[in-house]
């Protein structure tokens, strides 16, 4: 599904002097990369602060813990994403609420959130999923006017840009209270470990979360709030710096991909076997998955089983909503109902992703194309 090796093959040289620079100073903690990179990537993102942290997990948890919610709290969230998402609310004892999203997007409903809206909704958790923004204009603007915090899980999206109705444009990750994203080594921008990190544009704020993420002390021994251990460690920043000076490069390529898997596939498209991914309007899409939608979700095993055969792998992301995995089943709202989700399970069960990565060749996606096309009678 990524090639990390091909990857590395291009950035060896440069990836062992910095580790062997680090490990020659014992420079591990808090070190000299994680220092420059946080600032680069603050930078490249056009975000006041970045704090880095553990995994984009814990980006999530320390972002919600900053909220200052009450235990019992109501917080929206997509259904048709990770279990990271959620999980995090129900570790810190608050409500998830899982809306409908957006069956071209994947992305979460803003209408559906604010149907959703109670006397207990104090969050919203958009998730930038697949590689493009939520619709995140409306959704800010409500969240507003119903004083909601709002953290974005930017996790699959980094470097995906959104554009208002003014024209103005920003970063997926920046335009939430608190944006999140995760170096898990598939990401876009990916390290040889785990990492993570937060954004936000609030200097307050920046220093809320730099405190919980280090044990709630802003000075050594004296610890103000209850807080966790989350840091991402020098030799990750080493390799998340030397790849973010090359990850408008990747994107290019995963949009080229795109491109190309688009044009190979279109036949099946038009003859209405599945559907391509869709590009909003007002994001740029970086393609962290190149997602189909099947028609016939009774064909979704089989086809799977003949890519296999083929030598091409592919991913259900995701196949199970969050409102049926069984650790959430008694923490949902008491009146929730899934039928008003159909966007959600209709995804769950007929998406499937094909390879997506900066070094996929022509070859490649001709062979996968090929694999597909074949299974559906040679549709050309």
């Amino acid at each position: 599904m990524v090639d990390l090796q091909a990857q590395y093959a291009e950035i060896a040289e440069e990836v062992q002097q910095a580790l062997h620079e680090s490990l020659q100073r014992g420079d591990f903690i808090n070190g000299a990369y994680t220092r420059s990179f946080a600032q680069k990537l603050a930078e490249y993102l056009g975000s006041g602060h970045c704090i880095p942290c553990a995994n984009g997990t814990d980006a999530l948890q320390i972002a919600l813990m900053a909220a200052g919610l009450e235990r019992g709290a109501e917080v929206i969230v997509p259904a048709f994403t990770y279990v990271a998402t959620v999980e995090v609310i129900a570790l810190l004892g608050l409500c998830p609420v899982p809306v409908d999203v957006d069956a071209d997007t994947f992305n979460i409903s803003v209408e559906a959130a604010k149907r959703a809206l109670t006397p207990r909704t104090r969050a919203i958790v958009p998730v930038h999923l697949f590689g493009q923004c939520c619709d995140m204009e409306p959704l800010m603007q409500w969240a507003r006017e119903h004083n909601l915090f709002v953290v974005e899980d930017n996790a699959q999206a980094i470097g995906s840009v959104y554009t208002f109705a003014d024209g103005v444009q920003r970063a997926a990750g920046t335009m939430g209270q608190v944006g999140c994203t995760s170096f898990y080594p598939s990401k876009n921008l990916g390290a040889y470990g785990d990492g993570g990190a937060m954004f936000a544009q609030d200097a307050a704020m920046a220093e809320l979360l730099q405190k919980i993420a280090n044990h709630g002390q802003g000075q050594r021994y004296y610890h103000d709030i209850v807080g966790v251990n989350s840091r991402l460690d020098n030799l990750q920043a080493a390799v998340l710096q030397i790849k973010l000076a090359r990850l408008s490069e990747y994107t290019q390529a995963r949009q080229l991909a795109a491109a190309r898997y688009d044009e190979l596939l279109a036949p099946l498209q038009a003859a209405g076997l599945l559907r391509l991914p869709a590009r909003a309007p007002y994001s740029t899409h970086v393609f962290h998955q190149y997602t189909l939608t099947l028609r016939d979700a009774a064909q979704r095993s089989a086809l799977q089983a003949h890519l296999q055969k083929a030598g091409v792998p592919s991913m259900i992301y995701y196949p199970v909503p969050l409102y049926e995995q069984r650790a959430y089943a008694d923490l949902l709202p008491a009146d929730f109902d899934a039928e008003r989700l159909p966007n959600t399970a209709f995804l769950c069960a007929r998406v499937l992703s094909l390879p997506m990565h900066s070094h996929l060749t022509e070859e490649q996606q001709e062979h996968i194309a090929d694999a597909l096309r074949s299974f559906f009678g040679g549709t050309s």
